[in-house]
């Protein structure tokens, strides 16, 4: 997760795509521009350790664009497959 947060930092789409699950992932990603990520903060983890294969991280990333700031909170599924783990999918609160 922490990783995906700072990929999104730096606008680093290569590695968001190649940690994102080929049934899930787009062909291509577009980052907003001015958009700045500030923080984030792990809410929750269930699973995820070094013997699952499934894990769900809750967290909030904040962000600034121009005068504006706000938080994205999301409840993200990741799976490990060949001993990497993939971001599936998110429900956003």
């Amino acid at each position: 997760m922490r990783s995906r947060f700072t990929a999104f930092t730096l606008e680093d789409a290569e590695h968001l795509l190649r940690t994102w699950h080929p049934t899930t992932r787009p062909d291509s990603l577009d980052f907003d521009p001015g958009l700045s990520w500030r923080r984030l903060l792990i809410i929750d983890r269930v699973a995820g350790g070094p013997f699952d294969d499934e894990g769900v991280v809750e967290f909030e990333a904040f962000w600034r664009q121009g005068a504006e700031r706000g938080s994205l909170h999301e409840r993200s599924r990741f799976v490990r497959e060949d001993r990497r783990w993939y971001y599936l999918d998110g429900a956003v609160r």
